[in-house]
């Protein structure tokens, strides 16, 4: 994510927050999928000037999150069942890329974000388990942050941020179906940490596999994306 939860500097001007503030709508699926974006509303609704909203809108078009209709203007981006499959299998080839180098630069620090970011998403996961959908937000909040906890050793600024963009367009699906798998997800995730702590990158790389391609059928199985 652009927001705060992705450790980035706070924004610094109107545009910019307007920005953060649009992409993290579209995300989350507050902004849903073919949603018309008009300026007159979105001047009222995230206090930007017209022109820095064309400015925004032109970068979330360069991202695909907002497409153009033209003459017409700019709408939030439709969704796919090819679309969710295609995002998931680049998600996996760059989160399993970073691992493995992760895996191999990590120091006790890094182990450490691991540890205690895992810990904040399984007791999330608990409170999801009992039913509490009241903090899905929060939820994949920590989900995000244990990803990238994961991978934040792997000495690459530019990996981290494509594998940044490819996760966000595939918790926008989540969000979309509001997909919880369950006690399944939360025992990869244990697992994940378990590889990490003992630097097995090939395992980590097959449970994440499993992790991905199961969150990709949960999420088809509601019927929520075709």
């Amino acid at each position: 994510m652009t927001d705060d939860w992705q450790m980035v500097p706070q924004p610094t001007t109107v545009g910019e927050s307007a920005y953060q503030e649009i992409r993290s709508d579209i995300v989350f699926g507050r902004l849903p999928p073919g949603k018309k974006l008009r300026l007159d509303r979105l001047k009222a609704d995230y206090g930007a000037s017209v022109s820095t909203l064309r400015e925004i809108l032109n970068r979330l078009h360069s991202e695909r999150l907002v497409v153009a209709e033209g003459q017409k203007g700019f709408e939030v981006a439709p969704v796919s069942i090819a679309n969710l499959r295609e995002i998931a299998a680049l998600r996996q080839l760059l989160e399993c890329r970073a691992l493995e180098q992760s895996f191999r630069a990590g120091d006790m620090e890094w182990e450490g974000r691991v540890v205690a970011a895992h810990h904040r998403l399984a007791r999330m996961e608990e409170r999801m388990a009992q039913g509490d959908r009241a903090h899905s937000e929060e939820w994949k909040r920590y989900d995000w942050q244990f990803h990238q906890a994961l991978i934040s050793a792997c000495g690459s600024k530019m990996l981290i941020d494509n594998h940044a963009a490819v996760f966000d367009k595939y918790l926008r699906y989540q969000m979309i179906a509001l997909s919880y798998r369950g006690e399944i997800a939360a025992q990869e995730h244990a697992l994940l940490m378990k590889c990490a702590l003992e630097r097995d990158a090939k395992r980590a790389c097959e449970v994440l596999s499993s992790h991905v391609a199961g969150g990709v059928e949960h999420a088809l199985a509601t019927g929520t994306i075709s």
